[in-house]
């Protein structure tokens, strides 16, 4: 185990914003954090970074304890890096200064070489010259990601890292980043609220909710089989819709029956609300289930739908973009689910997500 958080607790102006935090990330995974804003997110990087104390738990690496109430290891001591959503580059020096800035602990003759192999790795040799005003947003955090891998750093943790760019080039980058990260075997943890980069990137999610860890997962197993309705809710796009126990693993829809293992076990004949994401209807012609386009958004490949069901519930489908169907046209549909998602129902009825 690499580094490890035990119910870790953290407060903040008499206020506690981190109620018993625990996550393992094994060396040269990538982890992320994602969660709503106030959630904790920041405060936890800031703790495993020793920015801040903590007042219950334990952080440790490489079995160390790097934290406890009473002691903080401090930051200079811990060889993380970090990278921050605003860069924090120093305007004033050129790209390879910038770099070089971070390699004092190194010895004289060893900084530039290092510096030269981290710039050529985020692919910067071009701009060695000039000062990050004259930079792209882009090529501004990857001077940012070069200045903190120069040092080798035995964690890295990325703050928001590509808060500030445009989607495109959000998408581009992460991909990139994940790449870079894995070649070098870095481990890392990252904090953003963008669920499309967390699932590119990191091979652990952690959802964080008041301060608390709802699921520490895989991407796939958080929009698959996710461990509370919060989790459901967040993850993704989808709908809860009315159903009702047949025998364990066999729920009635409106839709038709539902076949699957349950993640939890519930009576025969108990009211329930089970999560359906788009991939789980199908549009088809030849079914006899029809349902009413109300609502649409094109997205390219796709059209995503929300569909009217004769009850007056709706669900949404994700179908090919060349089947473009009209506001207020009934087309066939068939539940197609390979992942059954069941919640207990609350007091009152379930909602979109």
């Amino acid at each position: 185990m690499w580094i490890e958080l035990r119910a870790v607790s953290h407060e903040y102006g008499g206020r506690r914003n981190l109620d018993g935090v625990s996550l393992r990330l094994e060396k040269g995974t990538i982890g992320c954090l994602v969660g709503p804003s106030g959630a904790g997110k920041t405060s936890v990087l800031r703790c495993i970074a020793g920015f801040e104390d903590i007042c219950g738990g334990e952080i440790l690496a490489n079995d160390k304890v790097l934290s406890r109430p009473g002691l903080t290891v401090a930051p200079e001591h811990r060889q993380f890096g970090m990278v921050f959503q605003d860069y924090a580059l120093l305007p004033h020096l050129k790209v390879l200064d910038n770099v070089l800035f971070g390699l004092h602990a190194l010895p004289r003759s060893e900084r530039r070489a290092r510096a030269l192999e981290v710039i050529k790795i985020v692919g910067l040799e071009d701009v060695l010259t000039s000062y990050p005003r004259e930079l792209s947003g882009g090529q501004q955090q990857r001077v940012a990601l070069a200045r903190s891998l120069a040092p080798r750093p035995r964690l890295l943790l990325l703050d928001e890292p590509f808060s500030n760019l445009d989607v495109e080039l959000r998408q581009h980058l992460s991909a990139e980043v994940r790449d870079i990260l894995k070649h070098l075997g870095i481990t890392a943890l990252m904090v953003t609220h963008d669920q499309a980069e967390a699932f590119a990137v990191a091979d652990q999610v952690g959802v964080l909710r008041d301060g608390r860890i709802e699921q520490w997962d895989t991407p796939y197993s958080l929009y698959h089989s996710p461990a509370s309705r919060f989790v459901a809710e967040f993850i993704g796009q989808g709908v809860f819709v009315a159903g009702q126990m047949i025998d364990q693993g066999r729920v009635q829809l409106e839709l038709g029956e539902l076949v699957g293992e349950l993640t939890r076990e519930f009576p025969v004949g108990a009211d329930v609300d089970v999560l359906l994401r788009p991939d789980d209807i199908v549009h088809d012609h030849e079914s006899t289930l029809r349902a009413e386009v109300c609502g649409k958004s094109f997205r390219g490949s796709d059209i995503l739908y929300s569909l009217c069901l004769p009850s007056g519930d709706h669900v949404l489908a994700a179908v090919p973009s060349h089947h473009d169907h009209l506001v207020g046209e009934h087309i066939g549909i068939r539940l197609q689910a390979d992942h059954v998602v069941v919640f207990p129902k609350p007091a009152g009825n379930g909602e979109p997500l």
